[in-house]
This record gives structure tokens, sequence and C-alpha cells, in this order.
């Protein structure tokens, strides 16, 4: 990182950043500048122009480096990401096994400090924003929405509203519903937290469930998050138990639409991809879930040539933005495009926009975030691109792809404040909390009912010699 740029340069109120390229809608621009104030960028445009029209602002030139959007993700879950390493070689519906035991024996303290070392590293991944879908954990979900104000993450935050299917009692159902309407209402003039309402899977519901939550976030202006179509097996229990794929009985009963965000949507027919598109239903592509716990890859660049709106989330995997984008074009290629010859399966510009700004369009946020537009919330990264890796380039915009890394992100500025630079934040020990999680996790995770399918790698090297060696005095 250069020595001629600090932190401190960018904690005035307002800026105006002069970076050697600006990425836009279109695509990236040289000698362009944006300026920064009231957690806005209140003026994009040619960097002369800006200075003329702002004399009393001193340009801040970023010379070698990249001002872009932060980007989305669409669906992740904050109180899961510290044990993801227990997902490692597991079959597909690891929520069951894992998830659900290790979430219910969290407490408050516990989620407040999960939460907070999930949101840094989103930030250090190089999203401003994470669409969460809910946790399982007892006690309130306000514990989430502080630890994401405190780190300066954006958050559409989802609250669980499962009522466990068609035998849940009328009153059941009121209280759940009562609740979701104070959530929504609570956390509605929050600038960084968005209510959002979830339900685990269509199957965790009952249909009079599934309906009033869809209806309730389409009158709020809110998003309704659910897993959908994502493994076999709960395609299959959907079918047997209420005779219709998941996807079909949100349609059946008028439960899509543009206020509802699915995620994964693996395993889709031709027939559902028709009803995502005819009902403007999101979306959220999560490659690194499919490749580590998944059945199949969405087939996101069809979903793009349908003009379904879609964007790219991590399910708690890795937060790596630009790993991400390389995940999601991987996969569209090795699912998809190696079979019909194409060589390009959608294209770095197809990603970077479902990573960025059409990302927003599904987490409901288009209006707020997602670019670099005058009105819109000051999220965004300043990257590093003088290096060997891109010193050469002639298509910024894939090199970002395929090339880029999260240690190239010098600053992530969301709501117009510095969050991050050069990795950490500037107001609080990030180190702090990570040796304080990291001394009760392995706890939690020890008295939560886990079962686990697949050993550690030492555990598993050590079998595997044992098993090499049987083989070898046979």
């Amino acid at each position: 990182m250069s020595p001629d740029l600090d932190a401190a340069f960018f904690a005035a109120d307002e800026l105006l950043l002069v970076p050697d390229h600006l990425m836009l809608r279109d695509g990236p621009v040289s000698g362009h500048a944006v300026r920064v104030a009231n957690r806005c960028f209140q003026d994009v445009g040619p960097a002369e122009a800006l200075a003329a029209r702002h004399p009393h602002l001193t340009p801040l030139h970023l010379p070698g480096r990249l001002l872009m959007p932060g980007m989305i993700d669409a669906h992740h879950h904050l109180t899961q990401s510290f044990g993801k390493s227990l997902a490692y070689g597991e079959p597909s519906e690891i929520f069951r096994r894992v998830w659900v035991p290790l979430e219910s024996s969290l407490d408050d303290e516990f989620v407040y400090m999960a939460s907070k070392l999930a949101a840094l590293e989103s930030l250090r991944g190089g999203f401003t924003t994470v669409c969460d879908a809910g946790t399982r954990a007892p006690g309130d979900i306000g514990a989430v929405a502080t630890a994401v104000q405190e780190a300066g993450l954006r958050c559409v935050l989802g609250l669980i509203c499962n009522d466990g299917g068609n035998d849940s009692s009328a009153a059941e159902r009121e209280a759940i519903r009562a609740r979701a309407a104070r959530f929504l209402q609570r956390w509605s003039d929050t600038p960084l937290v968005h209510p959002s309402l979830a339900i685990s899977v269509p199957e965790a519901a009952s249909d009079e469930m599934l309906v009033a939550v869809s209806a309730l976030c389409a009158e709020a202006g809110a998003v309704f998050q659910t897993h959908v179509n994502e493994h076999l097996a709960s395609v299959e229990r959907s079918v047997v138990q209420r005779g219709l794929r998941p996807l079909e009985l949100l349609a059946r009963l008028g439960a899509l639409g543009p206020q509802v965000l699915i995620a994964h949507g693996t395993l889709v027919t031709p027939s559902e991809l028709m009803l995502l598109r005819d009902t403007d239903t999101a979306v959220s592509y999560n490659p690194v879930a499919s490749q580590w716990k998944g059945n199949a890859v969405a087939p996101a660049n069809l979903m793009a040539a349908m003009g379904i709106r879609f964007g790219l989330g991590t399910d708690a995997t890795r937060s790596d933005g630009f790993r991400l984008m390389d995940a999601a074009e991987a996969a569209q290629k090795l699912a998809f495009g190696l079979a019909t010859g194409d060589a390009s399966s959608g294209g770095g510009w197809t990603w970077f926009d479902h990573a960025t700004h059409e990302g927003a369009r599904a987490a409901g946020l288009a209006h707020r975030t997602g670019e670099i537009a005058v009105g819109k919330a000051a999220d965004f990264l300043i990257v590093d691109v003088d290096t060997p890796e891109m010193c050469t380039s002639v298509d910024l915009t894939w090199d970002l792809v395929r090339l880029g890394n999260r240690d190239q992100i010098q600053a992530v500025f969301v709501d117009g404040r510095l969050r991050l630079w050069e990795g950490w934040p500037p107001d609080w020990d990030a180190r702090a909390l990570q040796r304080e999680l990291a001394r009760v996790a392995h706890a939690a995770m020890d008295r939560a009912p886990i079962v686990r399918l697949h050993p550690p790698a030492a555990e598993h090297r050590r079998l595997s010699a044992v098993a090499r060696q049987g083989r070898a005095l046979q």
C-alpha cells in the first residue's frame, strides 16, 4: 500500500476524491472525481469540473487506485460464520445437523460477538451490505443489529417467522405476525439496519404464515427471505408433504413477488424460472455454497438472460467479494458453459454487476446503494490496482473478477464513513474481539449437539493411513 495515503486524510465531513479509476455503472472511467458529504455521493463527474464547482475543497488524489461500489452479499448468516469450518466436506442439508443445534445454544452476548466478527469479515472482503437471513439463536435479534451498526456494515436483517407448518395454532400464528410487525416498525428508520422477515424454508411454515409474511413485507417495503429449491431432499419432502415443489407452493399461494428474495434456487425447472421472471422474484446465487455443500449450481447466466433479478451471496462460507465473483463465473462455466462451448459464461461484467448494483436490486436497496451515483449512499471501496497482476490491464472489470484480491482493498466506506483502513477498523479494537470470541467459540461448538459426518483433516489423514496399512497387509 502506498505510504503517501493515511486514514486521517479521510476523516473530514466532506471529501473530494480523485482516483485514477472510477467504476461507474457502465464501467470504469479515468479523470473523474466524486464529492462525498452528508453520507452520500453529492457530485460525480470529470475531476476538473468538480474542482471548479467545489473550490472550497482540496482534491484528494488517489494514484494507482480504483474507487468502486461496495459489494452486496445477498445471502448471509452472521451468527453461523464463526463455525464455517464445521461445514468442510459435509453433505447437503448441513443446517439440520450443524447450524440449528449450534445456533440454538448461543446466548445474546455470543450472538453479538459472532455477528460483529462476521461483519468485520464482510467489510474486509469488500462487502458494504449483507442480507442476513435470520438466526435461530434464542433471545433478542437486537444483538445482531447492535453488532452490525457498531462495525459499520449495512444489513438487511431477517427475523425468522417459522410457525412449524400447517399444524400450528391460530394463536401461535398471530403471535408471530405481531412480533414481525413490531420488528418491521422498530428498525424502519435506522440508517444501517433494514428490517426483513424470513422463513427458513417453506416447509417450516404453514400456508397461512407464508402468505402473511410475504404480505407484511410487501406492505412495509421490506424483503421476505427464504431458502428455496436448494437441496434435493427438501424438494422431495415438499412434494410428499404439500404436493408441490417449494417454489411451486409459494407461487400457488401468491407469496412470490418483487418483495421476495429466495436463497439458492439451484434446483429450478424451466417453468419455475418463468415463475421467477413473471413475478419479479429475486434470487441469491450462492456459488461457493454450491461448491461446499450443495446439490447443484443455480443457472445464474440463464437467469441474467431471462431478466430475473439476482445477487451474489456467500451463505456464510467465506466473506471475500472478489473470490465470490470469480466463483460465480467459474461455477457457471463448469456447470453449464463447457457443455455448450460458452467460453465467457456471462462475462466478467455480469458478475461484477450482480455483486454491486444488481445485488442491491435483489436486496431491495437499489434506491439506497450499489453504485457510484449522485444521491446514493457513499458505500464504496478504494482498491489498489497498481499491482503486478493489473498494471497491464486491458479490461479492468474482468480483471477484478478473476484477479482481484481483498488485500488490495485499502479503504472501506459505508454511509460515508471510513469503516476499515488496510483491513482493520480505525475506531474499535477488532483484535481484542477476535481473541475473546476465539476463547469461547470452541466451548460453544463442543456443548452444541452437532452431528458431523466428515472428520477434521488430521483425523481423516490418520484414518486413511490406517486403511492403507490394512490394505497393504492383506
